[in-house]
């Protein structure tokens, strides 16, 4: 009787919906299930963040309707948790704005600068909602495959003239979901200049930016030379402070792209609710070892499952970001996800469901206790 309009119709079912399915099917059947699909930390919030939300939501004027922008208080701290992890000078009145989740920001920005058939330029495999947002805006998607003898960086050089001239937004996304590559200085260089030289939009995903290893420190895009000319950066406390479900982020950058941003946000939502944002506070403003503390435990997992992969055989390598491992299996991925599920119950995420050059490779997240990594390692290893 009502049918879904033509945009509708070519965004495919959101991938971790289908996973859900087939685990809930496992699930009724008795098997049980060890979840390594989705990316949802299982690490509690901290605690500090916690009680300082449990105080704010007893305040009558964090009950009201918040700002579209953002308290200026929370903009302070994202201020400054950039001038102290990155290096970066923003104004925190022109040049950050409060999200709803990084998510949000990131499916609207291809609303305020798509017209029908512009082209948004979209990493292949990459984070689903590049491509759905700019289906749903109007926009034309132009894939830019990210492939292992390269780094999994793309190759700006093969994208034709004729598309750099015409498209308006670029998605890049480092550390990377879901290959967990990282970027080097280099390359984040060339994109600014690439962009800068095409009058394209760098939209710089940077949920993943604190979540490192060995060392390594995730460059903001905005630490570099004329990015401002051009990037937008958004970033989250999801995966950095375990708030998944608190839906707090924020975009940062270019005062111009965040301004065109904000206008679509004053017509589509009402601000992130302020108790929410204070809590976002205490977390910014926190000690960071908080964050140390919670990459000491990715870093345990991580060691336990890649080395498990390696002893049974998988072409695997270990990251040094995000709480993803990235694993070649040649062949179709949604088969060996099939496969994996039926005969010994794990969940794995299928890299083609990310984009066809994702295929012969699955996604495993860390997002589970050290005893149950040691778990799935044992499964894992009876396969080979």
């Amino acid at each position: 009787m009502f049918e879904l309009s033509e945009r509708m119709k070519r965004i495919p079912p959101y991938l971790f919906a289908e996973i859900d399915a087939m685990k809930r099917r496992k699930i009724e059947e008795g098997v049980k299930v060890i979840d390594l699909g989705v990316g949802d930390p299982d690490l509690p919030t901290p605690k500090h963040i916690v009680e300082a939300a449990k105080k704010a939501v007893e305040k009558v004027e964090r009950q009201k309707y918040p700002s579209y922008e953002g308290m200026l208080e929370f903009r302070e701290a994202v201020a400054e948790f950039y001038r102290r992890r990155k290096g970066v000078k923003l104004d925190p009145e022109t040049e950050v704005i409060a999200l709803i989740g990084s998510k949000e920001g990131i499916a609207h920005l291809p609303f305020a600068f798509l017209n029908d058939g512009d082209i948004a330029l979209i990493p292949d495999p990459g984070y689903p909602v590049y491509y759905s947002a700019t289906i749903l805006a109007d926009g034309k998607p132009y894939f830019i495959p990210l492939k292992k003898e390269n780094n999994f960086l793309p190759n700006l050089e093969e994208i034709p003239s004729e598309i750099a001239k015409n498209a308006k937004i670029m998605f890049l996304n480092y550390p990377n979901n879901p290959t967990t590559a990282i970027a080097p200085k280099e390359f984040i260089k060339e994109a600014i200049d690439f962009c800068i030289d095409n009058r394209i939009i760098l939209a710089h995903d940077a949920a993943y930016s604190e979540i490192t290893f060995d060392g390594y420190r995730a460059y903001s895009f905005l630490e570099f030379e004329n990015a401002f000319e051009v990037t937008i950066e958004f970033n989250s406390l999801s995966k950095t402070y375990n708030m998944t479900g608190w839906r707090i982020g924020f975009a940062c950058g270019n005062e111009e792209i965040l301004k065109g941003l904000l206008k679509v946000k004053t017509n589509v939502d009402s601000g992130v609710f302020e108790v929410v944002q204070e809590a976002a506070i205490a977390a910014l403003t926190g000690d960071d070892k908080v964050i140390d503390e919670i990459n000491k435990t990715y870093k345990e997992r991580r060691d336990i499952f890649v080395s498990g992969l390696k002893e049974a055989g998988f072409n695997v390598e270990k990251p040094k970001a995000t709480f993803y491992v990235w694993c070649e299996v040649g062949g179709s991925s949604i088969e060996f996800v099939k496969n994996l599920l039926d005969k010994v119950g794990i969940v794995a995420t299928p890299g083609v469901g990310f984009g066809e050059h994702g295929e012969g490779f699955v996604r495993f997240s860390l997002t589970k206790s050290t005893e149950i990594i040691e778990e799935a390692v044992k499964r894992l290893q009876t396969l080979k």
